[in-house]
C-alpha cells in the first residue's frame, strides 16, 4: 500500500503516515492485497490530494485539525473539493515540538528559526521569551526547516521540529523539552481514500459538511436536527463559501455508526433542509499516540 503525505520525512505527517500504514497491515483480510508498501512524501497537500484522485497513491494522511490551531483550513478546502475522496481512518499524534539548534549557541545568539507555520504559532509565546529578536522564516515543513538552519555555518539559525525525529545534522542538538506554549497539544490526522466503498461496515464518527439557506435561524435549525437525535457533536468548523459573500459551509464531526438507522435519519433530514450537503468521511476513534 502507498500512502502519501506531506514530506520530506520526519515532519508528523510522516508519522501519521507510518501510524496509519501498520494499521493498514494490521487489518488486511488478505496478505499482499497491495503489494509493496510505503510512504511516499509530496511537496504540499494539493499534491497529496492529487496523487490519491490520480491513482499514485492509495491513501492519503492529512492533518485535519489541531488543539491549539484548530481546522487546518487548507485541507477542509481541499477535502471538501473532492468527488471522490472520503476520510476512512482516524489517528491523534502527540505534538511535541523541540528546539533544533547548532551546540554551543547561546539563545540570544539565534537570529532566524525556520519551521513549519503552526510550530511557529504554537511556540509564539517561547521564541517572544527567549530569542525576540529573532526572525522566524516559514518553510513547508518542520523537516525542511531543520535542512535550513544546517545550512547556516554562522550556527546563528534555528528550526522547530518534532521530538520522535531521528536524524539531527552533525553538530546540532535538541532542547530537552518540549517547546510549545501548550504541553497538551495533539492533531487529529484522517487516512483519504478513492470511493464511497471504502468507507467501514462501522464507524465511530462520521464527518459532513453544510450550507444552510441564507436566512435567520438556519444553523439553529440544522443543529436542533442533531440534538433531536440524540447525536453528540465534537466539533463544527465554519468556512467561507467561494463566490458567495455573506454565506457560509460548515463542517461537522459526531459520534455515530454512519449505517445505523438513528444516522441514516439525522443525515437524511439534514440534506433536506440545507442547500449543499456533503459526507466527508466516517471512521473509529483513535486514541492519542505516544
Amino acid at each position: 500500500m502507498k500512502i502519501a503525505y506531506l514530506g520530506p520525512e520526519g515532519s508528523y505527517s510522516h508519522l501519521a503516515a507510518e501510524t496509519f500504514l501498520k494499521t493498514e497491515r494490521a487489518s488486511r483480510k488478505e496478505k499482499n492485497s497491495f503489494g509493496r508498501d510505503e510512504c511516499i512524501p509530496f511537496r504540499n497537500f494539493p499534491e497529496v490530494f492529487e496523487a490519491v484522485e490520480t491513482g499514485h497513491a492509495d491513501a492519503a494522511a492529512v492533518p485535519i485539525e489541531n488543539s491549539l490551531q484548530g481546522g487546518v483550513l487548507q485541507n477542509l478546502d481541499l477535502l471538501q473539493a473532492s468527488s471522490e475522496l472520503f476520510a476512512v481512518r482516524e489517528q491523534i499524534i502527540k505534538i511535541d515540538h523541540r528546539l533544533i539548534f547548532r551546540t554551543g549557541t547561546p539563545l540570544s545568539a539565534i537570529g532566524r528559526v525556520y519551521s513549519h507555520r503552526q510550530a511557529l504559532n504554537q511556540c509564539a509565546a517561547y521564541l517572544s521569551k527567549e530569542m525576540p529578536f529573532a526572525s522566524l522564516r516559514e518553510t513547508e515543513s518542520t523537516s525542511l526547516g531543520i535542512d535550513r538552519a544546517a545550512e547556516d555555518a554562522s550556527g546563528k539559525s534555528a528550526a522547530i521540529a518534532g521530538a520522535h525525529i531521528a536524524y539531527l545534522p552533525e553538530g546540532f542538538s535538541r532542547s530537552e523539552e518540549c517547546i510549545s506554549d501548550e504541553k497538551y497539544n495533539q492533531t487529529q490526522f484522517l487516512l483519504m481514500k478513492k470511493g464511497g466503498e471504502n468507507l467501514p461496515e462501522k464507524s465511530d464518527k462520521f464527518f459532513f459538511s453544510a450550507v444552510c439557506p441564507h436566512r435567520p435561524g438556519s444553523l439553529l435549525s440544522l443543529l436542533q436536527v442533531i440534538y433531536a437525535h440524540g447525536v453528540n457533536m465534537t466539533k463544527i468548523e465554519s468556512r467561507p463559501v467561494k463566490d458567495r459573500p455573506g454565506e457560509y459551509r460548515f463542517f461537522i464531526e459526531a459520534e455515530g455508526d454512519i449505517f445505523s438507522p438513528k444516522i441514516k435519519g439525522a443525515l437524511s433530514e439534514i440534506e433536506k433542509d440545507v442547500q449543499e450537503y456533503k459526507l466527508l468521511g466516517a471512521y473509529e476513534k483513535s486514541p492519542a499516540a505516544d
